[in-house]
Parts: C-alpha cells; sequence; structure tokens
C-alpha cells in the first residue's frame, strides 16, 4: 500500500520526526487511527458505566459478575477463531461486520434501558453480542495494523495505538461517570454506539492489502498449540503465562467489582461521577505505570521490576481493601492502578526478550488468553464470593496471590545450554531454536495492550 511520503530526518532536510509521528503521516493509518480512538474512548465509557448500572439494577455483586462475563467472555472462546478469519478472509470486511454488529448491539443496548428495568437476561443477551463483536475485532485489527504502514514503521504505529487506548482509559470513565450521572445509563451507551460509526466510516475509505496466505501458515488452534509447545520446554516462559494467568484469574477481579468497593466501603455513588473520578485514578496510575518501565526505569532488571511490583500492587491493595473513606481512595486507585499495569508491562517485557521471532506470535496467542481470557472467569467467581463474604475479602486474596506470585516468579533465569536447546517449527518452513533463544536479532519487545474494556 503506497500513502504519503513519510518524514525520513535528516536525509530530508528536517528534524527527524519521532517514530509515532512517521506512522500517523501515513493517511490511511491516520483515518483509522482517529475511529479508533473515537470508539476507545466510548468503550470506556459504557465499561465503566454497564458496571454501575448492572449493580444499581441488580444490588448483587454476582449479577454484576455475570454481566462483566459476559462482556468479556467472549474474548475467551472467540479470539482465537477471530484470530483464525483474520487470516482466511477479507479483514475490512471482516472489521466492517464486527463493528457493525458492536453497533446494533450498543443501540440495542442503550434502547434496552431506556425503555424501563430491564430483565437481567436480556441485559446479559445483548451485552454478550457487544462481548462477541469486540473478540472478532480486536485480533483482525491487530493484523491489520502492519499493512496500514509497512514494517519500517510499525513501532510507530503500535505506540500511536497504545498511547489513544491508553488516554481513552482515562478519558473515557471521566466523561462516562459524568454522562451516566447527567443523563442516564441509556444515553452513555447511545453515545457508544454513536462511536462506532466512526471506525466504520474510517474503514470504508480505507485500502487494505489483501491477505498474504501461506500455504504452511499456522492458524486458530494450531498457532495456539504452538504456543504451549514453547512454553512446555522452556521454563521462564512457562513462569510467565503461569504468573499472568494467577495474577489475572486472583488479583484483578477487583476492578470490575468496583462499583460494589465503591458503594459499599467507600461511600460513593457508583451512578454519580465521583464514581467515574475513582475509575479514571485507576486508570492513570495504569499509564504512569506502563510508562515508567520504558522511560526512567528502563535500565532496571526486568525480573526485579516484576517482583517489585507484585510486593508494591499487594500493598497498594491492601490498603484499598481497608479504606472507608472517599477522599484518599483517589491517590490509593492511583497507586493500585501504577503498580497493576507496571507489573504486566515489565512481565510482558522479560516474555517478549526471552522469545525468538519466529515464535512470537504464537506465545502471545497465550498471553493474550492469559490476560484477558481468565479475567472474566475471575469476574464469574468474585461475584458470588462477594455476595457470600465482602469485596474486602475478595481483595485479601488479591493481596495474598500477588505475594505467592512474587515468590514464585523467579525469572533471572540464566540462557540456557545450546545443546539444551530444542527445535520447533517455525512459519513458512524455517527452523529456530526456542527457549532462551531470542534475544538474537529481531523486533523489539513490543507490550500489548489488552482488549478495550479489560481493566
Amino acid at each position: 500500500m503506497t500513502g504519503p511520503s513519510l518524514d525520513r530526518g535528516p536525509a530530508g532536510g528536517g528534524r527527524p520526526s519521532s517514530p509515532a509521528r512517521a506512522a500517523l503521516a501515513n493517511r490511511d493509518f491516520r483515518i483509522v487511527f482517529l475511529g479508533s480512538f473515537a470508539s476507545s474512548i466510548g468503550t470506556w465509557m459504557q465499561h465503566v458505566t454497564l458496571g454501575a448500572y448492572a449493580l444499581e439494577l441488580s444490588g448483587s455483586p454476582t449479577f454484576l459478575g455475570l454481566v462483566l462475563f459476559a462482556q468479556l467472555g467472549p474474548m475467551l472462546a472467540l479470539s482465537v477463531v477471530g484470530g483464525a478469519l483474520a487470516d482466511l478472509v477479507d479483514r475490512r470486511r471482516l472489521l466492517i461486520f464486527a463493528q457493525s454488529e458492536q453497533l446494533v448491539a450498543a443501540a440495542g443496548l442503550a434502547l434496552l434501558v431506556s425503555r424501563g428495568r430491564p430483565s437481567e437476561t436480556a441485559l446479559l443477551a445483548v451485552v454478550a453480542l457487544l462481548g462477541i463483536g469486540a473478540a472478532l475485532h480486536q485480533p483482525t485489527y491487530s493484523a491489520v495494523l502492519p499493512s496500514l504502514v509497512g514494517r519500517p514503521h510499525l513501532a510507530g504505529a503500535i505506540s500511536a495505538n497504545s498511547t489513544q487506548m491508553n488516554v481513552a482509559r482515562v478519558v473515557g470513565p471521566a466523561l462516562g461517570g459524568v454522562a451516566f450521572a447527567a443523563f442516564g445509563a441509556g444515553a452513555v451507551f447511545a453515545l457508544n454506539a454513536l462511536t462506532y460509526v466512526f471506525v466504520i466510516a474510517a474503514l470504508v475509505v480505507v485500502r487494505i492489502p489483501p491477505v498474504e496466505r501461506g500455504t504452511d501458515a499456522e492458524v486458530g488452534w494450531r498457532r495456539l498449540g504452538g504456543g504451549f509447545t514453547v512454553a512446555r520446554r522452556d521454563l521462564l516462559v512457562r513462569r510467565c503465562l503461569v504468573t499472568m494467568a494467577t495474577f489475572s484469574f486472583l488479583c484483578l477481579p477487583f476492578i470490575g467489582q468496583m462499583p460494589t468497593l465503591a458503594q459499599r466501603n467507600l461511600g460513593i455513588d457508583p451512578s454519580s461521577a465521583a464514581y467515574g473520578l475513582l475509575y479514571t485514578c485507576f486508570g492513570l496510575g495504569a499509564i504512569v505505570g506502563a510508562v515508567s518501565i520504558g522511560t526512567f526505569l528502563a535500565h532496571w532488571p526486568r525480573p526485579r521490576l516484576v517482583r517489585i511490583g507484585l510486593i508494591g500492587f499487594a500493598a497498594a491493595l491492601a490498603v484499598f481493601a481497608v479504606l472507608r473513606q472517599p477522599v484518599p481512595a483517589y491517590p490509593v486507585a492511583l497507586v493500585v492502578g501504577c503498580f497493576y499495569f507496571g507489573t504486566i508491562t515489565a512481565l510482558s517485557v522479560v516474555l517478549q526478550e526471552r522469545l525468538a521471532d519466529a515464535v512470537r506470535g504464537r506465545v502471545m496467542a497465550l498471553w493474550v488468553m492469559s490476560f484477558g481470557g481468565t479475567i472474566p472467569l475471575g469476574h464469574l467467581v468474585a461475584g458470588p464470593l462477594t455476595e457470600r463474604t465482602s469485596i474486602s475479602w475478595v481483595m485479601g486474596y488479591g493481596v495474598i496471590a500477588a505475594l505467592a506470585l512474587a515468590i514464585y516468579a523467579e525469572l533471572d533465569l540464566p540462557t540456557a545450554p545450546a545443546g539444551d536447546l530444542q527445535r520447533v517449527r517455525a512459519p513458512r518452513g524455517r527452523e529456530t531454536v526456542d527457549g532462551a533463544v531470542i534475544a538474537a536479532a529481531g523486533p523489539q519487545p513490543v507490550v500489548p495492550d489488552p482488549p478495550p474494556g479489560c481493566p
């Protein structure tokens, strides 16, 4: 695909542009970027409002957990299917279909809520439709990104995309909290439906090159199976994935139960702007944590940062669990968010620095399932547990799990001797060594963002 000429730095007589700016100089990427930014803000507005509305509707943390599972559960079941479809069909049409499906579902959700008190079954069904669309969209969008800018500008495109998602993580909850308090949940869901129009319009006017299919390309479950092979043979890869899955399942359900935490522990109405601000502080902390790993903590050993992050997260979460006043909860939420995403960012870099480029995609498919896939399962368990005990007890289990993981996550392992390395078949018939191999030449590790709506 040919885009407009890009600023190539001094050779062109100007100042060198940042990688993100160079990627945004491409017309097609810029159009999709802006449409996705609008949609990401709408998604986070809906996410923060949906949890608060579910608790307001039912008064039950169990039902809140079911709603969150309906929203994010399809990511566990269908993300691999979406990835396989992205390798088989026209990606542009698949993206337009997924966005259109989410638009219809979001509009249906707005209509359902605006007509009065909906049945809990109907609400779950519509939310599940939204989750199905997101599960089809996310892997396809990730696959399209390189074709929009070309490999030389891929790092800049990923950086720009990560930035818009993180900004949306802060702006969306703030706007959602204000809109929910002022206009009600139906208006928030209608605004989210409107944001899908921007993405669809962007996809209509850009050109996405057709899929290049290799005769031996691995897709779907076969690709995921290759990731299991690498994890089985390499202790460090296995520890990273187990740490991520356990952290998501046991330590993060409190995020979905944030409306319960706000209402029962802090006296904050989940339908108020104050609740949106609480979620915004958590999102801002997540951005600070991620940026810190790549800036002033960049020279620290990543395995040490993972352990420090887990211990810091446990301490901050323990304080959050015992708070009963709203004012100190805002800075504490920021600190919890900082340790939460700083830990995940450091852990992802440790994993990616271990992987050969030829097996990176297969292992990172497992990473996405370990991160985004176990979160809805955690919500499913945390809801009834919160109802029978309290949200503070659920957070306490997360504290214990984080401390246990800090002991388990011994990630500063030596490189395996060459004679102990196993061979795995790479895509397109190439052979590569798995295990401690990577650091070889290859692209710099990229930290994947969680799917929109995941904490």
